[in-house]
This record gives C-alpha cells, structure tokens and sequence, in this order.
C-alpha cells in the first residue's frame, strides 16, 4: 500500500494588535492579508471564529493544489497583542500537527518599501515583535515570512509610533491592491513552494 503524498497542513498567520483601535494601522496589514484570504473561501467558511485550544481566531479550510490535490489551511489571526502572538501560534501549531517549516507569518516590514512584497524563510526579525516572539514560542526562527513592505518612516518619527498609525490618505487608495498582491503571494508559496513564490513575486 502507497503512502499518501499529500502535503501536510499549513498554517498562515496575519499578525496585528487586537481590537479596532487598532485594526486599521499599518501594523496590522498581516491581519488585512489574512481577512482577504478568508474572503476567498467558500462562505460557509470564510468567517473567523475563536479556537478553544489556542488564543487566535482562525478559518480551517482546503486549498486546491497545482496538481490537483487538495491541502489543508489555517488560517490564523492571534487575539494577543503583538509582542505576545508567539503563543497563540505555537498553540495551533502543535494542535494541527504544523511543523514550523508550514508556518507562514503575513506581516508589516519597514525594510519593503510600500506595495512591495518580499518571501523569505528563517532570518532575523528586524525588531519585530511579533515575529520575535514567534521564535521565542517556536523555538526555531525557520518558519516562512510574507513581508508585506510599509516603508520606513518619514524624517525622525520613530518606527513604532509609524507602524501604530494609519496609512496616509495617499497610500489609501493603494492599500486594496497591496494587500490583495500579499494574499496571492501566500496563495503561491502555499501551492508552489518558496523559490517558485520568490521567483514570481519579487519580479512584480
């Protein structure tokens, strides 16, 4: 008997602080991402709804495959605040069975200049927060990143009063496309793998 080649589950995570205070700042973009990734679901389950084992909403849903299988995906936004999001993460992934190599977090990078979005795995965290307590939780800083580019911040406003703003009123009328340009970066990486995602994504 054949064993099954089925790719195993993936877990997708949009990081953000919790509650609309906050929700439309640039530091919750991941969490944007991961609401158009919900949306792209069958309506039955394209509605977030808490996980008892873990502190995080999330979606559980199957994606088509390139080759036609189908794959597992959570998708995840923690309820914690940013600088605590390692736990809710680590906390799915061990109910799912995830690996950290099928953990893919969506989140704001200063370092990406604004409608940009670069693919990476393992690395630094660049003084994120939530990625940093990502890895604390995760023991590992091996998992998948979809950096979605928010720029640096203009003249001497310090990174984290810019990242805990709203996007300018130029940016606005952009913000639809980038966030849908970072849902598609995930779908890739999800379906293709990274050097394939890297190799579509980085030429746009």
């Amino acid at each position: 008997m054949s064993e099954s080649t089925e790719p195993g589950p993936v877990l997708v995570v949009g990081l953000g602080n919790p509650g609309p205070k906050y929700e439309t700042n640039r530091h919750n973009i991941g969490q944007m991402v991961l609401d158009e990734l919900a949306s792209r679901t069958l309506p039955m389950e394209s509605t977030f709804s808490p996980h008892k084992r873990s502190n995080a909403q999330i979606v559980q849903t199957r994606w088509k495959m390139p080759d036609g299988s189908e794959r597992q995906v959570i998708l995840a936004k923690p309820r914690t605040y940013m600088n605590l999001s390692g736990g809710p993460v680590a906390a799915l992934a061990k109910f799912f069975g995830i690996t950290p190599d099928n953990v893919i977090m969506v989140h704001d990078e200063l370092d990406v200049d604004p409608g940009f979005i670069r693919l990476k795995k393992g690395g630094g965290e660049g003084g994120h927060n939530g990625l940093r307590s990502t890895s604390k939780s995760l023991g590992t800083k091996d998992y998948q990143r979809v950096r979605v580019g928010v720029g640096r911040p203009p003249g001497r406003q310090d990174p984290a009063d810019y990242v805990l703003r709203d996007f300018a009123t130029n940016e606005r009328k952009d913000l639809p496309f980038w966030i849908q340009d970072a849902a598609d970066a995930v779908e890739i990486l999800v379906g293709h793998g990274l050097s394939v995602a890297q190799n579509q994504v980085h030429k746009k």
